[in-house]
């Protein structure tokens, strides 16, 4: 394979262009923001993947093996690398989005029911707001904030009702992951992508850097099992390829095209996935409360997509 890295990277979209980019089509707002939610509705079944197909007690294992083959493959399959100032900040959103995020979220998954673990990530809005301020000089509007705190509550109903056992360890990686991720978020809003180059590459770039942190990390302390069975393998394909390649794809073009805090609503979208994969595929049950958590977390994305795609964004 020759990969070919391309000396005309450009500098990528500038911020104010993003956030405040004008009367944009509702439709087509609507659409990008609907093929955004597939990413996270997708992320939604990690943890019943991760409990009932993955070896146990490997959280950097599983997150090595979910990010370097794919980012591998996306290189070869785009044939392009970073240049310039790309090279640092392909790295820096490669180990916010997998190489520091990876291990915490599976080290959540292995330690949370997956409702619970998934459903605190619905903290991200907030903080997208709150790095927004400073990263992205964007104010949030008090129905973001409104819509935000929707969030927070339906998360709290749904953790602190469940009839399942919370472990604070697993919460504070939750909490951890869920930061760097609405850090990366608003990086990525501000750095946009280099002219040129396709989101598939820049994808892939950010898998490949964050797979080779985790990789050596991976191999040294949990090393690899004795064997894998079919179901391992199936689950490693499953999150490498639909959860991750092309669910991270979908995400980055959504963050491309949307307000920074629209597209952190469309991450509620994995909690409520979560919670049906918990009903289907787990046989756990809901108490009224967490239903009616389950109902303003719903309330929640819609609130933050709101009326912000036909004006000004926030």
């Amino acid at each position: 394979m020759s990969i070919i890295s391309s000396p005309r990277v450009r500098t990528a979209h500038r911020p104010t262009s993003q956030d405040r980019p004008g009367p944009a089509p509702r439709s087509r707002a609507l659409a990008a923001a609907g093929l955004a939610a597939i990413g996270p509705a997708t992320w939604g079944t990690t943890y019943v993947t991760t409990t009932e197909l993955l070896p146990p007690d490997r959280p950097l294992l599983a997150a090595a093996l979910r990010a370097l083959p794919a980012g591998l493959i996306l290189l070869a399959l785009t044939r392009r690398l970073p240049s310039g100032d790309w090279w640092w900040k392909a790295g820096v959103l490669g180990l916010l989005n997998f190489g520091a995020f990876f291990p915490l979220l599976f080290f959540g998954a292995y330690h949370l029911p997956g409702g619970v673990a998934s459903t605190v990530s619905a903290v991200m809005p907030l903080l997208v707001a709150g790095f927004g301020v400073g990263v992205l000089k964007v104010r949030p509007t008090r129905r973001t904030l409104a819509a935000g705190l929707v969030g927070v509550v339906g998360v709290a109903l749904l953790v602190l009702r469940g009839s399942a056992s919370v472990d604070l360890a697993g919460i504070v990686a939750m909490l951890t992951a869920t930061t760097l991720m609405a850090l990366a978020v608003v990086l990525s809003k501000r750095w946009g992508r280099p002219e040129g180059v396709s989101l598939l590459a820049l994808t892939g770039w950010q898998l490949t850097a964050g797979g080779l942190v985790l990789a050596p990390i991976a191999l040294g302390f949990e090393g690899l099992p004795d064997h894998f069975t079919g179901a391992n393998l199936a689950g490693y394909a499953y999150l490498g390829i639909i959860g991750t390649a092309i669910a991270y794809a979908l995400w980055f073009r959504g963050i491309e095209r949307l307000p920074a805090s629209s597209v952190s609503f469309l991450g509620l979208t994995n909690p409520v996935v979560a919670t049906l994969a918990g009903l289907l595929l787990l046989g756990q049950t809901l108490t009224l409360w967490q239903v009616g958590g389950l109902v303003l977390v719903l309330a929640s994305v819609f609130l933050g997509q709101g009326r912000r795609t036909a004006r000004k964004h926030s």
